[in-house]
């Protein structure tokens, strides 16, 4: 990315600067802010970098000591990291003191800081730079910066020989001068985070800076950056169980910001066929139930269509409902799809399960009766059937305490239980974890155990709310702007229990800006940003493995994304999939036990070395979360995506297209 040094300009100057750049330095010993002024330009979404040389301070007045100027520097610096900087950069020669202080205060508010060596005369030899940087990593850089006068192309060379022996995301190595300016650009194409330019041809900073319209027309070459707005569908995930739930409730209730797609469109075909009167209204679903206790259906046969959770839901529903066996059916994908561990956990309730193909997936028939007790199960294949016993066991007449060990997917359980809890359904629980999981405050990615109690003898009571955005589909639309240029979505929820919210959390680790205004309903802003390699864990979010595997490829370094073995039954061979696509855009990738490995280049770095995503056909097995991680790989590719089956979006998401297309 090209970050521009701004000095000399005033605060209203400096806020007119930033409508347009993708990144722009501060030059806080060269602008004359006010505190509030400082603040009010730090809180922009642009990356900024938060910069004040002791050295300037005090030559704009002589008669400051050291100290006090860099008390000053001190001062100014750590008010644009608590306003939000994203980097702060603090030089070599400036006092302990100040850089120790500077970076703790970093480090609190989770800005990078950079340590910084300029050499305004020339060029040391390799071995002291290099000792220079691995001396300012060992005391706690996030980023050194090393900047020298070339006098020839073999100094510059030189610094740029830095990018072979440390982490390129981690280093801007250039140098200044005639012979030093193609550097400035080079170090892009070696991985550096960034580079300097001027903001015109006036006002450079330094001997051989390139003013910045100049060098964008040589990195992107016209390239267009994405600038749009979106609105978020709904949460398919909120909604199928709460239309299921308001099935069995008693009383009319009325659901607002329903979008429709086939899960969904699926889900109130059961509540249908489960005898519930639904009436949908454009964005509005007003369902009267059926008063739901033991025994009320006589149903035969449900018909779930592609939806796994809605199979999944009602295999521990159907028995609890009815007195007699239940076909289940469904279509497409789902047909081909095990129920991996469904025989054994509701073997447990006293439930069977029989498929007319000899394996466990539909069609099957159900037959229960259900029954309670305190009963201890595997929670290694996932949320959904554990979901439908939490939706089933209420209504029972025993009580119940279920016992899930190594529970996956735990997000999706407290869903189920959030939507319970509208329609006044309790239930208890207690998460356990080793000192891991109890040092971090109850991260569920440590939790080892959940015991929930259930009381029996419940009833649903009829709710009206509405149904919060979809974190799985606005996951798509982040990562585009945040490689891609700048969006703006509505419609979504930052304290949601969604297991995708952790989008943010992956995003922010990788670099990306990300802001909300307003209240946790506001819109969300993400905007281009210096990305970075990260790791995760999605074992709790494997509808996110596509779209962040796409991230990964623009992120500088090797990223790690373990959960792999919860991809294997979804619409796809999903891991296998996403392995295929990475190998065949041209990215390196592998699997290595149950993690993905992924080497990325910033897109930068890409567009330099004419190292572009490749583009061509593609196949989307027919999952909807891989034809959307393809589009927006497409953005990134040297020449067209074309996939082969874009309809299977209509699972969750078929507005995709059309939506997508406002990015363009």
């Amino acid at each position: 990315m090209i970050c521009i040094t701004i000095q000399h300009k005033t605060a209203a100057q400096i806020e007119e600067i930033l409508r347009t750049a993708e990144m722009a330095e501060i030059r806080l010993d060269r602008c004359d802010l006010t505190g509030e002024q400082t603040d009010a330009c730090f809180e922009s979404d642009v990356p900024l970098v938060a910069t004040c040389r002791v050295s300037e301070v005090m030559a704009a007045d002589p008669a400051l000591s050291e100290i006090k100027a860099a008390s000053i520097c001190e001062e100014r610096l750590c008010r644009a990291v608590r306003a939000g900087a994203r980097y702060v950069d603090v030089e070599v020669e400036a006092p302990k003191f100040m850089s120790k202080r500077v970076r703790s205060c970093a480090a609190e508010y989770g800005t990078a800081f950079i340590r910084s060596y300029h050499d305004f005369e020339g060029t040391a030899l390799y071995e002291t730079l290099r000792e220079m940087v691995g001396k300012s990593f060992r005391i706690g850089a996030d980023i050194v910066k090393i900047v020298t006068t070339a006098r020839t192309l073999e100094e510059a060379e030189r610094v740029l020989k830095l990018y072979d022996e440390f982490p390129p995301e981690r280093l801007v190595a250039f140098s200044m001068g005639e012979a030093g300016r193609e550097s400035r650009m080079q170090c892009l194409a070696k991985g550096a985070p960034y580079t300097y330019a001027a903001l015109d041809g006036k006002d450079a900073a330094a001997p051989g800076q390139w003013p910045a319209g100049e060098m964008s027309s040589s990195l992107y070459r016209g390239r267009r950056f994405i600038d749009a707005s979106v609105t978020i569908p709904s949460s398919k995930s909120f909604a199928q169980r709460a239309i299921i739930a308001a099935s069995l409730a008693e009383g009319v209730s009325h659901l607002s910001g329903y979008s429709p797609c086939g899960d969904n469109e699926s889900a109130i075909a059961v509540a249908r066929a489960l005898g519930a009167q639904v009436n949908v209204d454009g964005s509005e679903i007003e369902i009267k139930g059926i008063a739901a206790s033991p025994g009320c259906s006589d149903l035969k046969e449900l018909h779930t269509g592609e939806s796994g959770l809605l199979t999944r839901l009602m295999i521990p529903l159907l028995p609890m409902l009815s007195n007699h066996p239940v076909r289940i059916t469904g279509e497409k994908t789902l047909v081909d799809r095990p129920l991996k561990g469904a025989v054994e956990m509701m073997s447990e309730f006293g439930v069977t399960l029989e498929s007319e193909s000899g394996d466990c997936r539909v069609p099957l028939s159900v037959k229960g009766p259900i029954r309670g007790g305190q009963v201890e199960i595997s929670g290694r294949y996932g949320s959904q059937l554990i979901s439908g016993l939490l939706m089933s066991l209420p209504l029972g007449g025993k009580y119940s305490k279920v016992k899930v060990r190594n529970p996956k997917s735990i997000p999706y359980m407290f869903i189920t239980l959030d939507v319970l809890r509208k329609f006044g359904v309790k239930t208890g629980n207690e998460m356990t974890g080793g000192p891991d999981f109890m040092e971090s405050g109850g991260d569920w990615s440590l939790c080892d155990e959940i015991i929930f109690k259930i009381s029996p003898g419940q009833r649903y009571r009829a709710a009206d709310f509405a149904i919060e955005g979809d974190w799985s589909s606005a996951a798509n639309f982040l990562v585009a702007g945040a490689i891609f240029g700048k969006v703006v979505l509505e419609g979504l929820d930052t304290k949601s229990l969604q297991a995708d919210l952790s989008i943010m959390d992956i995003l922010m680790d990788a670099g990306a800006s990300l802001s909300q205004t307003g209240d946790n309903f506001g819109p969300v802003t993400v905007q281009r940003a210096p990305l970075t390699a990260f790791g995760t864990d999605a074992s709790n979010c494997p509808d996110l493995f596509p779209i962040i595997s796409v991230l990964a490829a623009f992120c500088q370094g090797t990223s790690r994304i373990s959960g792999v073995d919860r991809l294997a039954h979804k619409e796809s061979d999903r891991g296998q999939a996403i392995l295929e696509m990475l190998l065949r855009m041209g990215v390196s990738a592998r699997i290595e036990a149950n993690e993905m490995v992924i080497e990325g280049h910033s897109l930068s770095s890409r567009l330099l070395n004419g190292n572009m995503l490749k583009g061509g056909t593609f196949t989307s097995s027919h999952d909807h979360r891989m034809a959307m991680a393809l589009s927006v790989a497409g953005l990134g590719a040297d020449s067209p995506v074309i996939i082969d089956d874009t309809a299977c979006v209509s699972k969750s998401f078929p507005m995709f297209f059309e939506l997508f297309s406002q990015l363009l």
